[in-house]
């Protein structure tokens, strides 16, 4: 038995089958699994990359450890040999679930294939290559990405990507929107669906400061061939916060060139910034023009109900916590600037209950966000002041988004459309749309209409300043 390791990787494999139900993962996971021996209870397998092992420890290891110990008994060990690459060979020895054993030292194993020996500078980029770590965060998948209108449209771009990278068209992806909303989120979820579709494939997530500092440090030791070498052998690159790259004309440069090899190559791209192409500053406008050669689409602030998912999301992942339906609802009504101060917020109100041993109450709740709102400044969003509005009136957000003609409908989507003008920074074709689905020019003789209203109606006066002090008083 000690000397048979494909017999019983055979039998390890087909309770593995039975256990995880889905073909696609089983065949993407386990069928590239190759069992190298076994010897003292300790059965080797070699895996095609450090991301395989990684996603096999976080995602299967309860499993293998139950297989192992099913098939060699309690004192079964699972040890894997790591290919890093198909041109310079690495191996790491690893125990299963022991993360720690991935600061070993590579042990490199000689080249004997005469196909692989290339240009040398071609050679120095596969080996750096064979160390790149794809920098992904697990906890950020599409799973765990709650789709909205504010950001459906990227959502669904970025899962096209991960099933054809390279292929569709949306390559490059430009991804812009205020800080908080999203964008790093959606990047990782692309880069680790991606892994899982493509195992074999190379995926890097940088960030633009990280990239210009490699640069740099490149540049210093006359390895800046090393370094475009091996950004052209990534297969998907995702690189946020670009707009941290202006001003740097030699890192724009030597992204120019790495992006055209990368795009001629049918390579993925995917950017992400707090501004849009068209808004960027001292960016090569040769590099612009690249930005846009795919899809640039931004992600908003999410609205209610979106907002309200997020939270039930976000409560579910911290285990058994039972928070009322109107607490969720006041936080969600309560912050609307970006999906970080939405999750703040909640973790601090947590921290209070389980800290201080107190019930999850509105009372709790509107102390912490005073005193959240108070050491951070608060946006208005469009939904705020809708809300604001229906209050006052005693009416339906649903009845402001509705096509009903009734004055006193009318009257405060009018309302509701000129406190938006002035307290957001939205266009006129964004409040038109999340007031009813109307156009801009609906939006500007609203916004006539009230201000005509305020010089000539006393009482019209009246709600106006009272919905002002209100949106004051919550800002």
């Amino acid at each position: 038995m000690e000397n048979n390791h494909s017999a019983v990787w055979k039998k390890c494999l087909d309770i593995i089958r039975d256990n995880i139900g889905d073909p696609k993962s089983f065949k993407t996971w386990f069928e590239p699994i190759k069992p190298l021996h076994l010897d003292k209870g300790v059965l080797t397998i070699q895996v095609p990359s450090q991301f395989f092992y990684e996603w096999l420890e976080e995602h299967y290891i309860d499993l293998l450890k139950k297989v192992i110990k099913r098939e060699l008994g309690t004192g079964g060990r699972l040890q894997y040999s790591i290919v890093m690459d198909t041109t310079d060979s690495f191996q790491v020895k690893a125990q299963s679930g022991n993360r720690k054993a991935l600061d070993n030292p590579f042990i490199k194993i000689p080249i004997t294939d005469d196909s692989v020996r290339m240009d040398p500078w071609i050679r120095a980029g596969m080996q750096m290559k064979a160390k790149v770590n794809s920098n992904l965060n697990f906890k950020y998948t599409f799973d765990n990405f709650i789709e909205g209108e504010c950001n459906r449209l990227a959502r669904s771009a970025g899962y096209a990507i991960a099933e054809d990278p390279g292929k569709t068209s949306f390559n490059p992806l430009f991804l812009h929107s205020p800080t908080g909303l999203g964008k790093t989120h959606l990047m990782h979820a692309i880069g680790i669906q991606t892994k899982e579709n493509f195992p074999d494939k190379t995926v890097l997530y940088v960030s633009g400061e990280q990239f210009t500092q490699q640069f740099v440090e490149a540049s210093k030791n006359h390895e800046k061939n090393d370094f475009a070498h091996f950004y052209q052998s990534i297969d998907v690159l995702l690189i946020d916060d670009v707009h941290k790259l202006a001003g740097r004309s030699g890192t724009q440069d030597q992204l120019f060139h790495i992006f055209n090899y990368l795009h001629q190559n049918g390579k993925q791209i995917i950017l992400a910034s707090d501004k849009s192409p068209v808004d960027l500053g001292d960016i090569e406008a040769r590099l612009l023009s690249r930005f846009k050669w795919g899809l640039a689409t931004d992600l908003e602030a999410p609205n209610v109900p979106t907002r309200i998912e997020i939270l039930k999301n976000k409560i579910k992942n911290n285990g058994e916590i039972d928070i009322p339906n109107d607490v969720i609802e006041y936080i969600a009504y309560s912050i609307s600037a970006n999906v970080r101060e939405l999750e703040g917020v909640l973790n601090s109100i947590l921290a209070q209950s389980i800290l201080n041993k107190r019930t999850i109450t509105l009372d709790l709740a509107r102390d912490m966000i005073d005193k959240f709102v108070r050491s951070s400044a608060k946006e208005v969003s469009i939904d705020y002041i809708k809300n604001i509005v229906c209050d006052y009136f005693q009416i339906t957000v649903d009845e402001i988004n509705s096509r009903t003609r009734k004055r006193e409908i009318v009257q405060a989507r009018q309302l509701a459309m000129y406190f938006s003008k002035k307290h957001t920074k939205y266009s006129l074709a964004n409040i038109g749309m999340q007031c009813g689905n109307k156009d801009h020019a609906t939006v500007l003789h609203a916004y006539r209409t009230v201000s005509d209203l305020l010089d000539t109606d006393k009482q019209f006066k009246v709600y106006v300043e009272d919905i002002e002090k209100k949106i004051k008083v919550n800002n």
